[in-house]
């Protein structure tokens, strides 16, 4: 069987996350959604995303096809449920499509009438909107945490590292540094991903998720709830966020119910405000409604989009969005939303050179081993169009 992974009516209210990347190639608890998928269907699945986005994320069609709603984090249950449709037959649970099957080149559910309707009562995760990604990420990670680590054995906790709670709730892979740190599984899991480290006098709280080859700085304070995602540095002070990736946040400051992310960087003292004054509902700004909604949240702090970076000092309110590629600085705090590929603050912004957004983002790959490719080039002049040309 043939999986695809689509992106859904979910898209545009996961924005600017979205802009770079499909719904499930977003990274929340351990893995993304794609490889939750994987993990459980034991094979690789592809992506049925933007026309502007299928060079990096092809589609691959088989003659049967599973297309699987990307917004949705598989259970066992689930799978088995998915794995039992036959040919013309779609998974709803009330109005959210998560499934169908089909046969031949048609990948399209433009006219779900023409399908068999199976009705499920199942439970699952779903991220409908960015706060969605924090907001469920603790239940993410201990998911994850139960799928990659069941029946293997961690490595060895070294002795200088002080531990509240139940040791067993702590997993390192292979090559991770942990010493003189304080690890607390009171409340979850802590995962501690292959060459990573965590530097001494850092304060961890589970449910915690550390990726493959990230880096927790001196000192730095914890909270559950929150992933660093793989090559990304973090110190100072962190709650129930998730960074989904290759960015920094290595200084002291606050970040809290956020999501940042990839090949961002956050200056050193940039702080997030998580909770209105008025203890108010957090509005946010939607890209589908193109206006603020009203999150249902008391906390709610920073959603970047990738490759954007603040300067040092910097302030954002409570419930603030920035795009893509966008270089954020100055002081007082900064609007509620900036747009992708601007630069400036709160005394103006204007449009972000894009033959010089691409020179920075070529030069942060470099720094890391890797190429900002014409592939990439072309999703950046794609998003700049999207934004400053609509």
């Amino acid at each position: 069987m043939n999986y695809i992974l689509f992106d859904g009516i979910e898209r545009n209210k996961l924005l600017p996350l979205t802009y770079t990347r499909p719904v499930a190639d977003i990274r929340i608890g351990i893995l993304t959604i794609k490889e939750k998928w994987e993990k459980l269907l034991n094979t690789s699945v592809s992506f049925n995303t933007q026309e502007y986005l299928s060079k990096k994320y092809p589609t691959v069609i088989s003659h049967e096809n599973v297309l699987i709603n990307g917004s949705i984090l598989p259970t066992i249950e689930l799978v088995n449920q998915i794995n039992g449709l036959s040919v013309n037959q779609i998974l709803k649970k009330g109005d959210i499509e998560i499934a169908f099957r089909t046969n031949g080149d048609s990948i399209s559910i433009t006219d779900s009438s023409n399908y068999h309707i199976v009705e499920t009562q199942l439970e699952f995760l779903r991220i409908e909107n960015t706060w969605d990604i924090f907001k469920h990420n603790p239940q993410a990670i201990i998911d994850d945490f139960s799928l990659l680590t069941t029946d293997r054995a961690t490595s060895k906790i070294s002795d200088t590292n002080s531990i509240i709670g139940d040791p067993a709730n702590i997993f390192i892979e292979k090559g991770a540094i942990v010493e003189f740190a304080y690890l607390n599984t009171s409340d979850g899991p802590i995962y501690i991903g292959k060459d990573s480290e965590i530097m001494e006098g850092s304060k961890i709280r589970g449910p915690f998720a550390l990726c493959e080859h990230a880096t927790i700085k001196m000192d730095a304070k914890i909270y559950s709830g929150t992933t660093i995602g793989p090559y990304s540095k973090v110190g100072g002070e962190v709650s129930n966020s998730v960074i989904l990736g290759y960015s920094n946040k290595g200084h002291d400051g606050f970040l809290g119910n956020s999501v940042i992310g990839e090949w961002c960087n956050l200056g050193a003292d940039t702080n997030t405000s998580n909770l209105k004054n008025t203890y108010d509902f957090v509005r946010l700004w939607s890209y589908d409604v193109n206006t603020f909604v009203s999150t249902g949240l008391q906390f709610c702090g920073l959603i970047m989009g990738d490759h954007s970076k603040s300067g040092i000092n910097t302030m954002f309110n409570t419930g603030t969005v920035v795009g893509v590629s966008s270089n954020i600085y100055g002081s007082g705090f900064q609007r509620n939303f900036v747009s992708s590929f601007l630069w400036g603050g709160t005394h103006g912004l204007k449009t972000y050179n894009f033959k010089k957004s691409v020179e920075v983002a070529k030069a942060v790959y470099k720094r890391r081993g890797m190429e900002f490719d014409e592939i990439e080039e072309e999703i950046f002049s794609a998003i700049f169009k999207l934004t400053h040309e609509s």
